[in-house]
């Protein structure tokens, strides 16, 4: 099915889009580093959620969640993290598009702090066993990781988390009104014999049985 466009306007270039936002601030200039310092290195060992964000060699992009407890990605050195791969859907899609392109970027969260820490460089596969066995859960240590070479790191402004209420329970809507994944799950699968139930049942296991 042809879906027409609804986009008549668009920005062609850098100069016009500086036209209509303007240009950082002398300290938004300054704010970039190229290693781990004291105060990257205390965010993310604070840090038990970030969103890994990769393209493959076409361009077309990912990006996917990980969290652990605080701490979870080790810091290995100014330069180095690395970041355990827990037991998920098998997909790999960041993992197959480190392979053909390493660009990867990086978004630190801590629950309750609007500030986010946004580190970008090189990824590479690392199945290092000394290494991962410092990550290890439960007994269980992950089956590999992704080492990262860090080349920028900021911290990024609270706006959007202030717009979005994101730490604010009150803002919070009804868990009854959220949008149900399993039924999601259901209509995009399309899966014989599968119902919402037995999806949501899925679910509910793979959660309690399969997260190390």
């Amino acid at each position: 099915m042809k879906v027409a466009n609804p986009f008549s306007q668009i920005i062609e270039s850098e100069e016009e889009l500086r036209s209509i936002i303007g240009m950082p601030s002398e300290m938004v200039k300054r704010k970039v580093i190229s290693y781990l310092d004291h105060n990257c290195i205390e965010f993310i060992s604070a840090s038990p959620f970030l969103v890994i964000s990769t393209s493959d060699e076409f361009g077309f992009c990912d990006a996917s969640p990980r969290g652990d407890h605080a701490g979870f990605v080790q810091v290995l050195n100014e330069k180095y993290i690395l970041i355990p791969e827990r037991p998920g859907n098998k997909r790999m899609d960041s993992m197959r598009n480190i392979l053909v392109n390493p660009r990867i970027g990086l978004l630190f969260m801590i629950p309750g702090l609007g500030e986010t820490l946004r580190v970008n460089g090189k990824a590479t596969l690392v199945k290092d066993d000394e290494l991962l066995e410092k990550m290890s859960v439960k007994g269980k240590k992950p089956l590999l990781g992704i080492g990262v070479e860090v080349e920028e790191c900021f911290i990024h402004c609270a706006k959007a988390f202030i717009r979005s209420g994101l730490w604010e329970p009150s803002s919070w809507p009804e868990t009854a009104s959220l949008p149900s994944p399993a039924k999601i799950l259901l209509e995009h699968t399309r899966l014989p014999d599968a119902t919402t139930e037995s999806i949501q049942e899925r679910l509910s296991e793979s959660y309690k049985q399969r997260l190390y």
